[in-house]
């Protein structure tokens, strides 16, 4: 299985990081075909404007969607931006780990969201959901809490699924992704040692069935 692998976190010891490098070994050394992103190590640059084009169809008049399918016509995206859709269209699975950040992606991450998820490529009008252009490919998300588990079954936070369904729905089924159930780590820096190596174990062995797990409902 081809598989892309994103991480959003600064700190290159962090558990992030572990979970990162954790899904990479693991899924090698079950002879799958790994890519990988690493947002903050590569120093990705997440504006979104006219800085994603080489040539501007309009620059008197800046619609990015406009520009967008120019670009995708025209071969005007900037190299950035390529080499990240180029990743996307070759993986059938995907996986973004991510700490939790006010209830959502770090903005590195929505920025590579906003610039590489480009009208044309990847969606279209009727080219959504399940007609979606990434129809076929799945997608998982591996997320950290600084709360606890107890904080996202109840009205305090809102339930940990009804947090992630925009990013779920919104994002990646919008696109055509069948998603997984997300791997969720709650209150990562209050973990022991003992408890960081479990969840990593477990993290694991749950990669090496992950082609077999079947999409949430």
């Amino acid at each position: 299985m081809k598989i892309l692998i994103i991480l959003a976190h600064p700190e290159e010891k962090s558990f992030n990081a572990a979970m990162f490098n954790t899904a990479i070994s693991t899924l090698e050394k079950e002879g799958h075909e790994v890519k990988t992103t690493n947002l903050y190590r590569e120093n990705y640059q997440p504006v979104s404007g006219k800085g994603n084009f080489t040539q501007l169809k309009n620059a008197d008049y800046f619609k990015q969607q406009d520009e967008e399918v120019f670009a995708l016509q025209q071969s005007t995206f900037m190299p950035d931006i390529v080499s990240e859709q180029e990743k996307i269209e070759w993986c059938e699975m995907m996986i973004w780990q991510f700490p939790l950040y006010w209830f959502s992606v770090p903005a590195i991450l929505k920025g590579w969201i906003d610039k590489v998820f480009t009208m044309g490529k990847f969606y279209d009008n009727g080219k959504i959901f399940e007609n979606g252009f990434s129809a076929g490919k799945k997608a998982i998300l591996s997320v950290t809490t600084g709360g606890p588990e107890k904080n996202y079954v109840d009205d305090r936070y809102g339930n940990i699924n009804s947090i992630l369904f925009p990013i779920h729905r919104g994002i990646l089924e919008f696109l055509g992704f069948s998603v997984v159930q997300p791997e969720v780590v709650y209150s990562v820096e209050r973990l022991s040692e003992e408890e960081r190596n479990r969840v990593l174990d477990n993290w694991s062995k749950r990669l090496i069935n992950i082609e077999r797990e079947i999409t949430r409902d």
